[in-house]
């Protein structure tokens, strides 16, 4: 193992969790004996003004020394970084890792004194529904497609490409949901997320002609209720899915705008000029236009009035636990306007006196960092930190992978060296407390299935592999764990295959449910840090520890040279059937892919 001083806001590192503003908090840093580290100082910037203050030693333990520094929580977000002096000379040590050059502040750690994301999302394990594809009650039947859509069979396959594609109707319905949270117990999840269920013109329902009733093809309000009741009784949460950046074309709001120039409805929205009838969308996208949040009618309809949308749903009988919220990265940025951050702030503040724990995560498909770690959004889809680098990590050799926004050449095959750079750059410019609380996910209906990045069951296994035991929230897209395909967002949005078990890759649902099992039985896959210990172009080691103990990752996406590490206690092997770990010197397998896991003692 390499002899680096390492910090992360971990309980292990950080104790208190929960820092008050004006609480001051102790830091832990971690730097092996045989670093030659003499002394640590610890800056801090609070008011903007760099403060150092001499870091002590806390203890020394198992070749490591323990420093202790307090820092105050002076503002609400609240920097620190450490420097280190020695054999090495001066170096910084901040969340994005060791230099011996001045860094910038933006990678600092940081302590966050807002009210925390809920208790509960930190031992989530969210599993995604595209309604229209999951399931379909008996009563799905008797129901007549509506004028928009093509009447699918159950076996149709999915268009994938093309104008046909929202409109291709398979007729899930929320009962069929019900009826099927026993595979979901069976897997291992306890958080469903469901993509729009109100009203609309589509099957991906993106384009809500209402935010007041859930969509008779559904089943309607009464059929929420029931699937929240049953999953409810499991012990469960269940999220919703909000376009808080805009409404279909068909939406009562905006048929009113269009109507009449004089209507109240027509400030929710961006027109040309007055009287003028273009008006902004998403991305062009005419049947998406787009909310003014400018407006404050629009924020007293949303949000703040007692019977909101946003409000409506949270409450019994329905009581979702919280909002994904679509495309947040969008809302509210237009030209010069730039109310993204009032938005997440003001939804945040409606869903917290609604029901003060729910939860609240955008989607951002790209570089959110500068949109957490305020008093908005509790965390994000983490694509750019996650997803983007597992997929090039382990992606299939040949032909062209989609990107998940379409770079040009799709995703590009890299070392573990690279991944580990892309992961570590975003997370270093969020607190941990973000990073912790966000989505980190394999594919979405947004995206290629993982299987079909991958290409086999043995990497995508790996894939599952670090979805369990990294820090983040899992979040499996209904279907992967039996091996689906889908080579883009459309193509992936598969329906399940209920009446074709010969479909099922067995294998890879029963490594799903181990690895779930397992980050459920191992708080340090839940609560650890993150530090890692070896990566070379095909191999990745990690460490999750935690005060209540360590586990000890491996994933090589091939075979390779045995990773040989020093200085480790031994080590029961909990996945993958490796041998166990000899105290001091441990000889990792050379085969691949393969993902193991070891519990230190």
């Amino acid at each position: 193992m390499s002899l680096q001083p390492h910090h992360d806001g971990s309980a292990t590192y950080v104790p208190e969790q929960e820092p008050a503003l004006g609480q001051t908090v102790p830091v832990f840093v971690r730097v092996p004996a045989g670093a030659g580290v003499r002394q640590v100082h610890v800056r801090t910037t609070g008011d903007g003004e760099p403060h150092f203050a001499e870091a002590v030693v806390d203890r020394t333990e198992g070749g490591d020394v323990w420093w202790r520094a307090d820092v105050e929580v002076r503002n609400p977000v609240s920097n620190y970084r450490f420097l280190l002096d020695g054999a090495a000379g001066a170096r910084w040590l901040n969340a994005a890792g060791l230099a011996d050059h001045d860094v910038p502040d933006h990678g600092d750690f940081k302590l966050v004194s807002y009210a925390p994301p809920p208790a509960w999302a930190r031992d989530a394990v969210i599993y995604q529904i595209f309604p229209d594809r999951f399931a379909r009650s008996a009563a799905a039947a008797g129901r007549t497609a509506p004028d928009w859509a093509i009447p699918c069979d159950w076996d149709t396959p999915v268009i994938g490409r093309g104008p046909e594609t929202p409109r291709q109707f398979y007729g899930g319905d929320l009962d069929g949901i019900t009826e099927r949270l026993d595979h979901l117990d069976r897997l291992g999840v306890n958080t469903v997320y469901l993509t729009p269920i109100f009203p609309a013109r589509s099957n991906h329902r993106y384009d809500a002609a209402s935010f007041d009733t859930v969509d008779p093809l559904l089943g309607g309000d009464a059929a929420l209720a029931r699937l929240a009741d049953a999953v409810h009784a499991r012990g469960w949460r269940l999220l919703g899915d909000i376009t808080s950046n805009h409404t279909g074309d068909a939406h009562q709001w905006f048929t009113a705008a269009v109507s009449d120039v004089h209507a109240p409805e027509r400030e929710l929205y961006y027109f040309d000029v007055a009287g003028g009838s273009d008006y902004e969308s998403w991305c062009g996208v005419k049947s998406l236009p787009k909310l003014n949040w400018g407006s404050a009618e629009l924020r007293r309809r949303f949000a703040t009035a007692e019977d909101s949308l946003l409000r409506r749903w949270l409450r019994p009988p329905y009581a979702l636990d919280g909002w994904r919220v679509d495309v947040a990265n969008m809302t509210g940025r237009r030209g010069a306007d730039a109310y993204t951050h009032e938005v997440a702030r003001l939804l945040r503040e409606v869903v917290a006196d609604t029901r003060a724990d729910a939860l609240l995560l955008a989607e951002h498909g790209h570089d959110h960092t500068g949109d957490l770690d305020r008093d908005g959004w509790h965390g994000t889809m983490n694509y750019v930190g996650f997803t983007d680098p597992v997929w090039s990590w382990l992606r299939r050799g040949d032909g062209t992978v989609p990107n998940f926004l379409g770079t040009p050449g799709g995703v590009r095959r890299r070392d573990a060296g690279a991944v580990l750079a892309t992961m570590n750059t975003y997370r270093s410019l969020i607190s941990w407390r973000s990073y912790a609380h966000s989505w980190q996910l394999l594919g979405s209906h947004d995206s290629a299935r993982i299987r079909t990045v991958v290409g086999d069951a043995a990497r995508q296994e790996v894939a599952a592999g670090l979805l369990a035991t990294m820090p983040g929230t899992p979040v499996i897209f209904a279907g992967d764990e039996l091996g689906l395909t889908g080579d883009n967002g459309e193509g992936s949005r598969t329906p399940m295959p209920w009446h074709r078990p010969e479909r099922w890759d067995e294998r890879t649902f029963a490594a799903y449910r181990s690895l779930l099992a397992l980050r459920r039985t191992e708080p340090a896959l839940r609560h650890g840090g993150l530090r890692w210990v070896h990566a070379d172009a095909d191999t990745l080691v990690f460490l999750r520890e935690a005060p209540t103990g360590a586990v000890l990752v491996l994933a090589r996406r091939a075979p390779g040279t045995p990773v040989r590490l020093t200085g480790l206690p031994a080590g029961e092997n909990l996945y993958g059937g490796a041998p166990a770990l000899n105290p001091g010197a441990a000889l990792l397998p050379g085969d691949g892919p393969t993902l193991q896991v070891w519990r230190l003692a």
